[in-house]
């Protein structure tokens, strides 16, 4: 059982981070397009940040229906449904933006939530049939292998403008077109490899002869407050992420106002990126070595200090922005990484699937709040201001890892 165990783990690895490469290049680069195709048709700056707010609602949207649907047909079925609603949202992004019809661009940055929220089960579907003592590392390794298709999707906004042009399409569609096109490839990735599927080994190995029954989000939330260790790491996700999102969104728009080039806002977000994701497996390893909770706590440092550095760079100044920014991803990642793998292993397995979505919706919600209300602040009262306002979440989470005492 165990040789099953470790070969199914191997070939669940495997397909994850291939999948989340080719799914990756994609949703990256629509990330910055869609503030500035926002900003380019409406006009307005409060505006701007709309694209990415109705995109992490989407996926918030999501977060609780792919969760029961893990419960009844596994991982794969999730993910294939998740990345294909995501594909169909961009394409309707794309027509949106064509027609510069603003309620179709963002029914479509919803719908193509949906990708994201399939992709944040791709990391619970990794520790589905981990080793404890290999939990932060294995879940890790799938999030780094973000890196290399959300580092080189920013980077490719130039191309796919142009090649949208060759098709007489707006310059700023051409990230939703190429992103519809790889989340259908990643689908197809993940219907012909992810099987057998990870959940359902882990049911099966736990003695259960097929899926329990989806728990409902009133009993994830009992779960949630019975458990101070599901507590923090709920606390964790939710605050790296509204703190990542707001100041993220915001300096494409940021920089924009001085005219730099798509190419080089493209370039800090790759490095941003490449905070995010390219040394999770280091903080994976250091979580399941230190303690989760350790690591939470010096993301909270990292995120304050990417903050104060965002804050004061120049809006022309890529290279202390893409500092800070890249600070950013590496504090996102620190409460990311420990975050989920604190929650996984602080639940039976047959109650994952719904705390693990509840996480989803939570973090996706606030997401949601931060490029909201990000937007809102960067019009009144500028960039300073909208980093400023992200730390307060991450000094509150400091404080309560503080008063934390690990069972």
């Amino acid at each position: 059982m165990t040789d099953v165990r470790e070969s199914t783990q191997r070939r669940t690895l495997t397909t994850l981070s291939v999948s989340q490469v080719v799914a990756g290049v994609g949703v990256a680069g629509a990330v910055p397009a869609g503030a500035l195709l926002m900003f380019d048709v409406s006009g307005s700056e409060a505006l701007s940040g709309l694209a990415q707010t109705f995109a992490v609602t989407g996926a918030a949207l999501m977060a609780l229906p792919l969760s029961r649907l893990t419960s009844r047909g596994g991982r794969r079925r999730t993910v294939l449904t998740g990345y294909s609603i995501g594909a169909m949202g961009a394409f309707l992004a794309v027509l949106g933006g064509t027609v510069r019809v603003i309620p179709l661009i963002l029914i479509g940055t919803m719908l193509a939530g949906a990708a994201t929220a399939a992709a944040y089960q791709l990391r619970f579907a990794a520790v589905d049939l981990a080793e404890p003592s290999r939990r932060g590392r294995d879940l890790a390794i799938v999030m780094w292998a973000s890196t290399i298709g959300s580092v080189l999707g920013p980077n490719l906004l130039g191309w796919s403008g142009h090649n949208a042009e060759l098709l007489r399409l707006p310059a700023l569609v051409g990230p939703y077109l190429f992103s519809g096109t790889m989340l259908l490839a990643a689908a197809i990735v993940v219907f012909l490899f992810l099987r057998p599927d990870p959940y359902l080994v882990s049911v099966k190995l736990a003695g259960e002869e097929k899926p329990p029954a989806p728990r409902n989000f009133r009993h994830a939330l009992q779960l949630i407050r019975q458990s101070s260790a599901a507590k923090i790491a709920l606390g964790a996700i939710v605050t790296g992420h509204i703190a990542m999102v707001g100041i993220m969104v915001m300096t494409p728009v940021h920089m924009k106002h001085v005219d730099v080039s798509l190419t080089v806002i493209g370039l800090v977000i790759s490095v941003h990126i490449l905070g995010m994701y390219a040394l999770a497996p280091v903080f994976g390893s250091l979580s399941d070595r230190w303690g989760r909770v350790r690591v939470i706590q010096s993301g909270v440092v990292t995120l304050l200090l990417a903050a104060l550095i965002a804050a004061t760079a120049a809006a022309d100044d890529a290279a202390e922005l893409g500092f800070g920014l890249f600070l950013l991803g590496l504090g996102w990642s620190m409460t990311m990484v420990s975050g989920s793998a604190l929650l996984a292993e602080s639940l039976p397995v047959d109650d994952r699937p719904s705390v693990q979505g509840t996480s989803d919706l939570f973090m996706n919600g606030a997401g949601a709040l931060g490029g909201a209300l990000a937007g809102v602040v960067l019009a009144l009262s500028g960039y300073v201001a909208v980093c400023a306002v992200a730390t307060i979440p991450v000094v509150f989470l400091g404080i309560a890892t503080r008063w934390y005492d690990r069972p």
